[in-house]
């Protein structure tokens, strides 16, 4: 895990309800404290391969808070609608919240359901853990049907 990465993190599970993330089930096997990790490694590994400049601490903040609506989405509730169209914004509510956001680091939250929630992203940042979130929850996904069609044996 990168230095910028392992601090920020660090950060975050100082102030605010970040720890609580990790009782809540979001892919699979994974948690959502697992798979927002997991999206802040991914957009990181992928911002350094990039030709352009990208503020790294916006896009790990971001991709760190992209999920943090802090509730299990597998129990239904009728005050919460579709998960998918209403989660970027509790995520981006509750992150208000806890931790003081800049500009990128609220349109990362807020559009990274993009295109299920009509607005596309308006930064660099956002378009990188729009990308990142789809290919980790995919991944994510694959890997517990995988386990699941070998009988849950771990691979």
């Amino acid at each position: 895990m990168s230095h910028t990465l392992s601090r920020i993190l660090a950060d975050l599970e100082r102030g605010g309800r970040y720890a609580q993330l990790k009782q809540y089930r979001q892919h699979g096997a994974h948690t959502v404290y697992d798979h927002s990790l997991n999206v802040a490694k991914a957009s990181l590994c992928l911002a350094e391969r990039l030709p352009f400049k990208v503020d790294r601490e916006a896009l790990v903040r971001g991709a760190l808070l992209h999920d943090y609506f802090l509730y299990d989405w597998h129990q239904p509730d009728p005050s919460r609608p579709n998960h998918a169209f209403f989660h970027p914004k509790m995520a981006w509510e509750n992150a208000r919240k806890d931790y003081a956001l800049g500009r990128t680091e609220e349109d990362v939250i807020r559009h990274h359901m993009f295109p299920v929630v009509p607005i596309p992203p308006h930064t660099r940042e956002g378009w990188i853990v729009c990308a990142m979130d789809k290919l980790c929850a995919l991944r994510e996904t694959l890997s517990r049907a995988s386990r699941k069609s070998d009988g849950d044996q771990p691979r």
